[in-house]
């Protein structure tokens, strides 16, 4: 991609006072129309959201979209939207042992509103946060019971797949662990006994960075540095890694741009919660060290990846290695064309890389300052491409906010236009979300607000 050096957060106001407005309109739109009796919104076709029976992924970020919409706006029917659902919705979610997603769908929900209480920005009631704290203890504890032990006291959180899979995806889910640490809950099982789920999520972000990232050398010195596979496949009986694999990607060695876009997200948010919260490491402060520093590599190998092999403008085609590309000659070196015929663009991929972008490059300014500056510009850079035409939809018949996103091609899931060889000018539920939450992590930082983290306020 081509880095805009000269975008300053400040030029994004005017997009993003009217990126809030459209938003509340879509909000609305869904609240008021969709049929939520066949389950949860998860893309839309021909311009209107449907479901999608896969796992219930995604209703934490249409209420948290609700919530993310007070957050940047002030306006108490999202709020108490948001709210109300959460109550009436979630609890299945809380207490769903059958998924990987837990940071997906109760931090977005659950989280946010408890973020909001200790922000100050919504009244304190005990009770009120007491029932989010419980909430948040009972997820982490149930997404850490989802567990693959492996050698040498490693282990990760299983997929929806089975114990044999390792989801790159769960690096933005193990959050769920650390949420329920910080405010004091363990995993409790047989025996009594108790497993901190600190250590677990730090088993999972190891091991996510080893088998998922890849680096270049030594195991990885036949492959690209910072290429990721989504799905890592394991031998259960002996916990012996055996191959890469895909599910939403083209294979196990291309790379699928929305699962090295959770990696990038996932990685240097985990950077911001190991160097700002004074966790109790329960003797594991070396170790906690180390996970830091892995977090580091990967996050920097992944947002390298994704500058070098993303369009000029900066939104990804769907997999770096789709076999299509091969027809668009020199397009890494225009701007991405969502209707190019032949391999559909991912703005929702796109949306999730700028959170990591800009992440990573607030985080290592400090210390970094000529990296943390490329990425921040990378992060503007791409951010600014997605609140304008062709990739915000102002269309009041569209229920989506994001277009130009996809959900899973190899399955055929996604809507074809007439006329087309290839899905464009949808919208997903996660991609809405994922653009939501990044144009609030700059607007805070423009209107000099607090900076938003999931766990900003959690005192240890």
């Amino acid at each position: 991609m081509q880095i805009n050096w000269n975008i300053k957060p400040e030029d994004l106001k005017v997009k993003l006072d009217h990126f809030w407005e459209l938003s509340g309109e879509k909000i609305k739109m869904i609240r008021d129309h969709y049929d939520h009796s066949q389950g949860s919104p998860v893309f839309t076709v021909a311009g209107q959201y449907t479901t999608r029976g896969w796992t219930e992924w995604t209703q934490g970020f249409e209420f948290g979209s609700s919530i993310l919409q007070f957050d940047a706006t002030g306006e108490d029917e999202y709020l108490r939207y948001g709210r109300q659902q959460t109550l009436e919705q979630m609890a299945s979610h809380v207490g769903h042992f059958g998924v990987h997603d837990h940071g997906f769908n109760n931090i977005s929900t659950y989280g946010n509103l408890l973020r909001l209480m200790l922000e100050g920005r919504i009244p304190l009631n005990t009770w009120e946060k007491h029932f989010y704290e419980l909430a948040l203890k009972l997820s982490g504890a149930i997404q850490g019971k989802r567990w693959t032990t492996l050698p040498d006291d490693a282990g990760f959180i299983h997929s929806f797949n089975g114990p044999h899979s390792l989801f790159v995806d769960t690096i933005r889910t193990v959050r769920a662990l650390e949420v329920s640490h910080v405010l004091g809950h363990a995993l409790w099982i047989d025996n009594d006994r108790k497993i901190s789920l600190l250590r677990r999520a730090a088993q999972h972000v190891e091991a996510t960075a080893r088998y998922s990232v890849y680096y270049g050398n030594g195991r990885d010195q036949y492959d690209v540095r910072g290429r990721v596979a989504h799905e890592s496949i394991f031998n259960t009986h002996d916990g012996a890694y055996r191959c890469p694999n895909a599910q939403q990607g083209y294979s196990g060695f291309t790379t699928w741009t929305r699962g090295l876009a959770w990696a990038m997200a996932g990685f240097s948010e985990q950077l911001e919660f190991l160097s700002q919260v004074p966790v109790n490491t329960d003797g594991m402060a070396k170790e906690m060290e180390s996970v830091e520093s892995i977090c580091d590599q990967a996050a920097r190998a992944t947002c390298d990846f994704y500058i070098g092999h993303t369009p000029a403008d900066g939104i990804p085609y769907w997999d770096t290695g789709a076999p299509g590309l091969v027809h668009l000659s020199g397009y890494l070196q225009r701007d991405a064309d969502p209707r190019n015929g032949y391999e559909p663009v991912d703005s929702s991929a796109a949306a999730i890389a700028a959170q990591g972008l800009l992440r990573l490059g607030h985080h290592i300014t400090t210390t970094d300052n000529e990296n943390g500056q490329r990425y921040w510009q990378a992060g503007l850079t791409v951010l600014n491409r997605l609140l304008d035409d062709p990739y915000l939809s102002n269309d009041p018949q569209h229920q989506g906010l994001l277009l130009h996103s996809i959900y899973h091609h190899p399955n055929g899931w996604d809507y074809i236009p007439p006329g087309s060889n290839i899905p464009y000018g949808e919208s997903s539920m996660w991609g809405d979300y994922h653009l939501r939450e990044a144009a609030l992590y700059l607007d805070r930082i423009l209107k000099g607000g607090s900076y938003y983290t999931f766990f900003h306020g959690l005192n240890p």
